[in-house]
C-alpha cells in the first residue's frame, strides 16, 4: 500500500510545490489541507478542509498519515501542537518553519520524539534547507569549521505569497543574537549592509542582517565554530532600501502590530506583482566557509542559482520527505535539517532533481 503523506497549508505556494515534488520522486498518496477545498487535478493528490484550530480533525488526519509535512506559517504565531500531535500519534514530521523562535519551542519536544521512535525534521525548504545542506557539506571539507557566512538574495517576492512577505516584515521586529568570537552578541535586523557577489544574473548584490534559525542550529551542529554570518537582500536594490527604512526609520509601532505587518505585506505584494515580470521570481545562494585543513587556512564557497524561489523550496522539503519515505532517512528526535540528512542523500537528490551546486576551495594566504 502507498504510504500516506498529510501537508498542512499545502494551498499555498510553497504548500503546493511541495506536493508536486513529492508527487514527482514519489508514490505516497498526498492529502493536503486548506480552510476551503480546492482540487487540482493531481492524481496523487487529495483535498482535505481543516483549520490547525480544530484540534480533533487535526489529531485524526496526523492519525491516518505516515508524514507530515507543516507548511503553514508564519511559523512565529505557531505554537508546536502539530509537531505534538505527531509524536502521540506516531507519525513522521517535517516543516518548512524560518524562525528560531519556533525552533526553540519545538526542540523542548526532542526526548519525547525520541521515545516514540519518529523523525522529526525543521527548516526544511530552500532557506533555511538547502542552504543547510550546503553549509554542511562546506564544513565537511574541513578538519575545523571557523567562519560560516550564507548569504541569500531574492528577486522580486520569489513566487511566493503574502504568508513569506508577513515573515519578512516580522523579522525586522527586533534586535536578536548571533555568535560571533564564540559568543553570542546582539545585532539589529537588516543592518550592516555588505557586498556580495553571487552567480549571474545576480552578480554583486548588498546583503544584511536577518534572522534566521540557521544562526541559532548551527552553533550547536558545528561546534568549534566561531562566527555564524546569515545575511539576506532583494533584487531589485530599490527593495533593500525600502526594507532598511521600514527596520530603521519607521516607528517601530507600525511593524510590531498585526495591522501594520498586514499594511506593509499587502503593499509590497501589490509592488512585487509588477516588477515580478522584470526581476524574475529567482533565488540564488553563498555559503562561504573558512577553517583548517591539513593544517592550513583555507577557504570554501558554494553557490547555487534556481529560477523559482518557491520550487526549490519544494525541492527542499520534497528531498528530505522522499527520504523518510524511502526509509533512507531515520533518525528518532527532532532536528535542523543540517543535523539529519547527510551530504550523500543530499547530493544525490540535487543531481536527480537538476540543482547544480558550484563549489570552489581555495588557500588563504597568511598575513
Amino acid at each position: 500500500m502507498s504510504q500516506k503523506v498529510l501537508i498542512l497549508g499545502g494551498k499555498g505556494r510553497i504548500g503546493s510545490c511541495v506536493a508536486q515534488d513529492i508527487s514527482n520522486h514519489t508514490d505516497a498518496e498526498i492529502t493536503v489541507t486548506s480552510r476551503q477545498v480546492n482540487e487540482d487535478g493531481r492524481s496523487q493528490t487529495r483535498w482535505l478542509q481543516l483549520d490547525l484550530d480544530h484540534t480533533e480533525k487535526l489529531r485524526q488526519a496526523v492519525r491516518e498519515s505516515d508524514l507530515v509535512i507543516h507548511c503553514a506559517g508564519p511559523f512565529h504565531y505557531r505554537d508546536g501542537r502539530v509537531l505534538k500531535t505527531c509524536i502521540e500519534e506516531r507519525s513522521h514530521y517535517l516543516d518548512v518553519s524560518d524562525h528560531r523562535s519556533f525552533f526553540q519551542k519545538a526542540i523542548k519536544l526532542r526526548e519525547k520524539a525520541e521515545a516514540a521512535g519518529i523523525t522529526a525534521i525543521l527548516n526544511t525548504g530552500i532557506f533555511p534547507g538547502i542552504s543547510n545542506s550546503m553549509v554542511r557539506q562546506g564544513v565537511e571539507h574541513f578538519d575545523q569549521a571557523k567562519t560560516i557566512h550564507l548569504s541569500y538574495v531574492v528577486a522580486g517576492s520569489g513566487g511566493a505569497g503574502l504568508t513569506v512577505l508577513r515573515t519578512t516584515f516580522l523579522g525586522l521586529r527586533q534586535p536578536f543574537p548571533v555568535w560571533m568570537d564564540k559568543q553570542w552578541h546582539r545585532v539589529s535586523p537588516y543592518s550592516d549592509r555588505e557586498t556580495v557577489t553571487f552567480p549571474e544574473p545576480y552578480g554583486k548584490t548588498g546583503v544584511y542582517w536577518f534572522d534566521m534559525p540557521e544562526a541559532y542550529t548551527f552553533a550547536e551542529s558545528f561546534p568549534g565554530v566561531n562566527n555564524i554570518i546569515t545575511k539576506f537582500g532583494s533584487v531589485p536594490d530599490l527593495y533593500n532600501h525600502l526594507t532598511w527604512i521600514t527596520a530603521h526609520v519607521f516607528p517601530s509601532a507600525w511593524i510590531e502590530g498585526s495591522r501594520g505587518i498586514e499594511f506593509f505585506s499587502k503593499v509590497s505584494h501589490k509592488m512585487t506583482k509588477v516588477t515580478d515580470k522584470l526581476s524574475g521570481i529567482g533565488v540564488a545562494m553563498r555559503a562561504e566557509i573558512q577553517g583548517e585543513k591539513d593544517g592550513k587556512t583555507q577557504k570554501y564557497c558554494s553557490t547555487l542559482v534556481h529560477k523559482n524561489t518557491a520550487v526549490s523550496a519544494g525541492i527542499g522539503t520534497g528531498t528530505v520527505a522522499q527520504y523518510i519515505l524511502e526509509g533512507k532517512l531515520q533518525k528518532p528526535g527532532i532536528w535542523a535539517v543540517e543535523q539529519a540528512l547527510s551530504t550523500e542523500l543530499f547530493t544525490a537528490a540535487m543531481g536527480d532533481r537538476g540543482l547544480k551546486i558550484e563549489q570552489q576551495e581555495v588557500p588563504v594566504r597568511s598575513s
